[in-house]
């Protein structure tokens, strides 16, 4: 079994508790790809709500030293398709809309976010993310998202890929 398989089974046989501080643990060890890039840890996740944390580095500034809005939507998108596999039934949950508004400015410290439905249909979803810093409302985002059937077999490897 694969570790998206594994993920997919976990985050949708939760139940309305959620994941314990153990598998919280666990989920965040076995992040890969652009979300363990980005440096996010997911601090709650259950059925209704994710929230997470990010730890801003240099390397979430931009030339003006201070985050980058597409750090903003990097987490919005991420906690908010993780929120959306919470009700997809073991599919997959792929963004297809997200809106950010960028509200202040933020140059060191730690990003806190909630992800939250809006609306959680059987093809598509809506997800209304906050990001604070500090208690203060930084970004607001909303991600439109649908699901998509479980492919039978992985997607093959792009061979022009390296």
């Amino acid at each position: 079994m694969s570790k998206q398989s594994d993920m997919l089974s976990a985050l949708s046989s939760l139940d309305a508790e959620g994941m314990s501080i153990e598998e919280l643990e666990r989920f965040n060890e076995s992040v890969t790809g652009f979300t363990k890039t980005l440096g996010m840890r997911f601090t709650k996740i259950t059925p209704e709500v994710v929230a997470a944390e990010l730890h801003v580095s240099g390397a979430h500034l931009q030339p003006a030293g201070i985050v980058n809005g597409g750090v903003y939507s990097s987490l919005a998108e991420t906690a908010g398709s993780i929120l959306g596999l919470t009700r997809a039934n073991g599919d997959l949950v792929v963004g297809v809309n997200c809106n950010a508004d960028f509200i202040a400015t933020v140059s060191a410290g730690v990003i806190d976010l909630e992800a939250r439905f809006v609306h959680a249909g059987r093809s598509s979803q809506l997800i209304e993310v906050h990001l604070h810093h500090r208690g203060k409302l930084v970004s607001r985002a909303m991600l439109r998202t649908m699901v998509l059937q479980k492919p039978a077999e992985p997607p093959k490897k792009d061979k022009f890929a390296e």
